[in-house]
């Protein structure tokens, strides 16, 4: 599916205001909770990023310990 620069604003602002209901046009998709909201927004950043011919940005974290 080709995704739009409006469609992730509107996940953006849905995710800045607490709404877990978004409208696209005539289509409403409501979310379960944040974590599910933040992961259809990164969907969307990696399709928008694949389809501008850019690869998606990883992310590595790194946690230590004092190993005892």
């Amino acid at each position: 599916m080709t995704y739009t620069i409006n469609q992730l604003e509107a996940l953006k602002r849905a995710l800045a205001t607490g709404e877990r209901r978004v409208s696209f046009g005539d289509k409403t998709v409501e979310y379960r909770s944040v974590e599910e909201l933040q992961a259809a927004i990164r969907a969307v950043e990696v399709e928008l990023a694949r389809s501008a011919g850019q690869r998606p940005a990883r992310q590595i974290r790194v946690t230590t310990g004092k190993g005892f």
